[in-house]
Order: C-alpha cells, then sequence, then structure tokens
C-alpha cells in the first residue's frame, strides 16, 4: 500500500519570502503563512490562527519571491515535511514544514497607495497573466 503525504492550506504570508541560492546553485525560497482557525478560540490569549513555515524550490521560490510579499493571501499545495536538529542550546527540535509543490496568490496585488495595482502585474505559479484575463480561482 502506498502511502499518501498532502497538504494544501490558504492563508496570508506573514512575511516577505527570503530567497537564497544554494551551494549546489539551486533557488530556495522560505516564507511563513498564517492560517485562520475554523472556529475561534474561546480563550482571548489563545492566537486565532496556525503559523507554518514553508519551504519552496526552484521556479516556485522565484515565483513567490518576485509576487509575492507580507500580507498577500496565497494558496499552497505541497507535503508535511519533518525534520530534527540541535538547537544553540543543545536540545534536540523536531520542526514541522511544508515543502511548497505549487503556490498560487488568490487576491490582487495593492499599490503603495492602498489602491489595486495593474492586473498585468498578478501571476501564478503556472505563469503570468496578463490584464483582463486575471481570476484566481479559474482553471489553469
Amino acid at each position: 500500500m502506498s502511502s499518501i503525504n498532502r497538504i494544501v492550506v490558504t492563508g496570508r504570508l506573514t512575511r516577505d519570502p527570503e530567497l537564497r541560492t544554494t551551494t549546489t546553485g539551486k533557488q530556495v525560497a522560505g516564507l511563513g503563512i498564517a492560517v485562520d482557525k475554523r472556529f475561534k478560540p474561546q480563550d482571548p490569549n489563545e492566537p486565532t490562527a496556525d503559523f507554518f513555515n514553508v519551504t519552496a524550490w526552484g521556479q516556485t521560490a522565484e515565483f513567490i519571491t518576485n509576487y509575492g510579499g507580507k500580507g498577500r493571501l496565497v494558496a499552497v499545495d505541497g507535503r508535511l515535511q519533518t525534520r530534527k536538529y540541535t538547537n544553540k542550546d543543545g536540545i534536540e527540535v523536531t520542526a514541522f514544514e511544508i515543502v511548497a509543490e505549487n503556490i498560487s496568490l488568490l487576491d490582487k496585488p495593492k499599490d503603495g497607495s492602498g489602491g489595486e495595482a495593474p492586473v498585468a502585474a498578478a501571476a501564478t505559479s503556472a505563469g503570468e497573466v496578463d490584464g483582463d484575463d486575471y481570476d484566481p480561482f479559474g482553471d489553469e
């Protein structure tokens, strides 16, 4: 029997994606996403969202770095990964992260004055879209 490791989340970027290049020349981006909880907690001190670290590689990394920014609404489709490491205090930590296979922008970008920017600047990870053809929920 084969196993399935698939995760799909929608939420807002918590920071601007950070693109870097590995020693082997591969592009990788790190980003954070906040996903609102379906039911708000009773305790006002408890967060109303879950926060996930996301890693994107290659063209997906370049795409989200070029078009994504803090606050943008995104859909992340990928797999959940765990890794263990020893932190600076010598404590072994298990980290959970989403490795993105595809990231789609679900909103239109805003310009610096708070209005909507030209739609031509919007894109999806499958490629750029132009002008009036932008539909974040359309089939690709």
